[in-house]
């Protein structure tokens, strides 16, 4: 892993990350995440994926991502934790515990086997590395101890997205909103019981 850190945009801090997926970090901002369970991806189709990896212009990371959530969501790979009432609701829990401590949360949707959130970073925050570690630390032992379980729960990386503005805000906002619908779980994002937006951000 390569990691650069140096002043950025004025006073920002920024950090830049590559394992196998491109991370940006700015210490203020919105940022849309979405992290996975382990081995919820075939290993075959993830190299595929990652032949994409070389390029670096914006256009093609949205169609990588595309791409990958799609695979996360037409997948029968792996298992469904999440589809767990109990283990949605521990996720669910450490997702709201950071709200309004670092990060303002706007969006969020628990899908089968993977989590989109959609947050904007308090002042003061302890930092979007050590805010992820946070969720997935706490939400994989609670999990575990629930499912009687032991091993790796969550993929180690996540795939990350600073928002620009407000219109590229609006179109994630709809796509987490809408991605129990796309992926035919229910007719109406109204009716996935585990999908979150703020009422200052709602868009449908």
């Amino acid at each position: 892993m390569i990691a650069i850190s140096f002043l950025g945009k004025g006073k920002y801090e920024k950090s830049f990350h590559r394992r196998n997926l491109p991370h940006l970090y700015y210490n203020d901002g919105t940022y849309f995440i979405t992290f996975r369970l382990a081995n919820s991806i075939p290993l075959e189709a993830l190299k595929k994926l990652q032949l994409n990896q070389k390029s670096k212009t914006d256009e093609q990371n949205k169609r990588l991502f595309k791409k990958y959530d799609s695979l996360l969501d037409s997948s029968d790979y792996g298992e469904k934790y999440l589809s767990i009432p109990k283990v949605a609701e521990i996720v669910k829990f450490t997702l709201h515990f950071p709200d309004q401590k670092d990060y303002k949360l706007i969006c969020y949707t628990i899908m089968p086997n993977h989590v989109h959130l959609v947050f904007e970073l308090l002042k003061l925050n302890k930092g979007i590395s050590k805010i992820m570690q946070s969720i997935k630390r706490i939400s994989a032992t609670e999990s575990n101890l629930f499912l009687c379980r032991r091993g790796k729960f969550w993929q180690d990386e996540s795939f990350d997205r600073l928002v620009r503005d407000d219109k590229e805000l609006y179109f994630i906002i709809k796509y987490v909103l809408l991605n129990p619908v796309n992926a035919g779980l229910v007719e109406k994002w109204t009716d996935w019981k585990y999908t979150y937006c703020n009422k200052n951000y709602l868009v449908l």
